[in-house]
């Protein structure tokens, strides 16, 4: 039966609790739930079945209910997690390696690229609509992302710092975080109007103010 994926319920087929992966489970796992963001990304979650996603990945509707049977909440915060991680896969290598205001700059163009590219459809966004954002998954999944983006930033700005380009006694953490509030503003603008304007200035601005803090 052709089920959205909104639909998806519990599955008679639970894992036993405690269960442990085996390395094949593991990757059939990681097949499904890359198979399903490709799926999602490419028709949008509200029109996206179950089906559709059995096809992309090969799996039985038990397979799926087996690797996810906390049903279409757990799937979705499974894609959810997926796409959070891109968001920093993405902006490799440059975003662990600014010890060089060459190496921001070149960051600087990934971020911008990266959005321009996404326009207006937020996949992580999307998912978060249907699994509820206040929810205590969606939320853990922006925490941790918000965590690492500011860390790897952090990391960035003292290494700059111990290239002698700016001074030890700029508040790295403090200063990482303005600057992914800026980005987040800007993308949240450009979501809303299709114009990379603002991420832009927030980038530019950010990182003129790390070149005159030497």
């Amino acid at each position: 039966m052709d089920q959205q994926v909104q639909k998806v319920g519990a599955s008679r087929e639970r894992p036993v609790v405690g269960e442990t992966l085996t390395a094949k489970g593991r990757a059939t796992r990681a097949r499904i739930v890359g198979g399903a963001a490709e799926v999602l990304r490419e028709q949008g979650v509200s029109v996206t079945t179950l089906d559709d996603i059995r096809a992309r990945t090969g799996t039985s509707k038990s397979q799926l209910f087996h690797y996810f049977p906390g049903g279409k909440d757990e799937l979705l915060l499974a894609v959810a997690r997926f796409e959070a991680d891109r968001v920093i896969e993405d902006q490799q290598p440059h975003l662990g390696r600014l010890d060089s205001w060459e190496s921001w700059q070149r960051w600087r163009d990934v971020v911008v690229e990266r959005y321009e590219l996404q326009g207006d459809h937020c996949p992580l966004g999307a998912l978060f609509l249907q699994v509820g954002r206040s929810s205590p998954g969606a939320r853990a999944i922006v925490t941790e992302l918000m965590r690492q983006w500011q860390a790897e930033l952090a990391r960035g700005i003292r290494a700059v710092q111990a290239g002698g380009l700016v001074r030890a006694s700029l508040d790295a953490d403090r200063t990482a975080g303005a600057l992914l509030a800026g980005i987040q503003g800007g993308v949240t603008i450009m979501m809303s109007t299709g114009d990379s304007t603002h991420l832009r200035a927030a980038l530019d601005t950010g990182i003129a103010y790390l070149r005159g803090q030497g």
